[in-house]
């Protein structure tokens, strides 16, 4: 029902990813290609992806990596991106990889599993809080990318 993906499926990551941005109306955030999917993933081993498998087809993916709570002293999965193909969805493909990943997480020790939803997602939001997933009221992710990370890097 799941594989970890290997080299070889680059461009299948790359496809999900794709169209996951398609969902996300934000087709023009993509720059990942193939060659930098290789390097991060399996040269440089900064994340994971694991398959949902039907009749040997890949129907879903998660993309995912550890982090580190200082808190808790301890690492902790942040699940990047989750996706299953729109003919595929009702079939509990999306809450078996949540499953996965929670297993995942259980085996290596790790002390929470956490991710981001994007805030007009209601069909997500409400498939993870029907998981138990709780909001984190009070904390507001921010990010510095492009060129405001190079001044700053300077």
């Amino acid at each position: 029902m799941f594989r970890y993906a290997e080299e070889k499926d680059v461009s299948l990551i790359l496809s999900f990813i794709r169209e996951l941005a398609e969902y996300e109306k934000l087709q023009n955030e993509v720059v990942a290609t193939e060659e930098l999917l290789l390097e991060w993933i399996f040269e440089k081993k900064r994340a994971e992806v694991i398959f949902a498998m039907e009749d040997g087809k890949e129907v879903g993916f998660a993309l995912f990596f550890h982090n580190f709570s200082t808190f808790l002293g301890r690492a902790g999965i942040y699940l990047e991106d989750l996706y299953v193909k729109p003919e595929y969805r009702g079939k509990g493909y999306g809450k078996a990889l949540l499953k996965k990943l929670a297993q995942t997480a259980v085996e290596r020790g790790c002390g929470r599993l956490e991710w981001s939803c994007l805030d007009w997602n209601k069909p997500s939001i409400d498939f993870y809080l029907s998981l138990g997933a709780q909001p984190m009221e009070d904390w507001t992710v921010y990010r510095i990318a492009k060129d405001t990370l190079s001044k700053l890097a300077e």
